[in-house]
């Protein structure tokens, strides 16, 4: 049977309400709870990736049955929410209320802070486009980002585009920054080893040689003597380059005001 977008779009674990659970046989199981479960989900993410991931592997981490496990969950999609979002926990959220801060600043924290969870988990970007994420840290954190976006000067049509535009880049920026020091662990060797090796490899792929050559000029031009270098350099860079636009087109917005009132000013 084909599944229907109320299928599709599955519950959230945050949309249940509170009661006590059955779980799936036996008794309520002691030392357990919603916390702990998802701090253990979190470091088995962490440490072995999203693929090897299963209930019973989480059990045999807490020493207790997988039906223990259900006291707390209905399923595995709710585990992973609950991760999701305590990994959102971990991002480092200006003070929106101070007005003497300049939006900028704060907009430069909300970006750094998020490409670093994103780097730090490595399981969270695919988790990101699964689920709703209206847990209460992502909740916190998307807050932070519409009011730091309310006072760069842009219409409010043009909020929205600014979240994704700035928000966007990060993600993909930091899922394959994330990626690429996840990969480099799994087969023992430092982010600039991986590269030195990734380099090498290319260039005898048909075709490849002359891409990388083209593109030498670029890649000096970057500078930094390590991956570390190059990223930070092109992440400050890009995002540099994102609020200047913004910067462009909330001035832009505000000239077009000011000619429409003198306009709409009876002579």
């Amino acid at each position: 049977m084909a599944k229907t977008a109320k299928d599709t779009a599955r519950h959230s674990v945050w949309l249940e309400a509170r009661t006590h659970r059955r779980g799936r046989g036996g008794g309520q199981p002691s030392g357990l709870g919603r916390e702990r479960i998802t701090e253990v989900t979190v470091r088995l993410l962490d440490a072995e990736g999203l693929a090897k991931f299963s209930m019973r592997r989480l059990a045999a981490e807490l020493n207790v049955t997988a039906m223990s496990v259900y006291w707390y969950v209905d399923t595995k999609d709710d585990l992973l929410e609950l991760a999701l979002d305590a990994a959102f926990g971990g991002l480092e959220l200006p003070d929106t209320g101070d007005e003497g801060e300049d939006w900028r600043d704060q907009l430069r924290t909300l970006a750094r802070t998020y490409r670093a969870v994103l780097v730090r988990h490595p399981w969270l970007s695919p988790l990101a486009g699964t689920f709703l994420n209206i847990g209460p840290n992502n909740l916190a954190f998307s807050r932070a980002v519409q009011q730091v976006v309310r006072r760069t000067g842009l219409p409010t049509h043009g909020l929205a585009a600014a979240i994704s535009s700035v928000f966007q880049f990060v993600y993909g920026f930091g899922t394959i920054e994330g990626h690429f020091r996840a990969r480099s662990t799994s087969v023992g060797l430092t982010p600039d080893e991986y590269f030195k090796h990734a380099l090498s490899t290319v260039t005898e792929a048909p075709g490849a040689a002359d891409v990388v050559k083209e593109s030498q000029d670029i890649m000096a031009a970057r500078g930094g003597d390590t991956v570390e270098e190059m990223w930070e350099r092109d992440f400050d860079y890009a995002l540099d380059l994102l609020i200047a636009g913004i910067e462009a087109m909330a001035a832009k917005a505000d000239t077009e005001q000011g000619r429409g009132e003198l306009r709409d000013k009876p002579h």
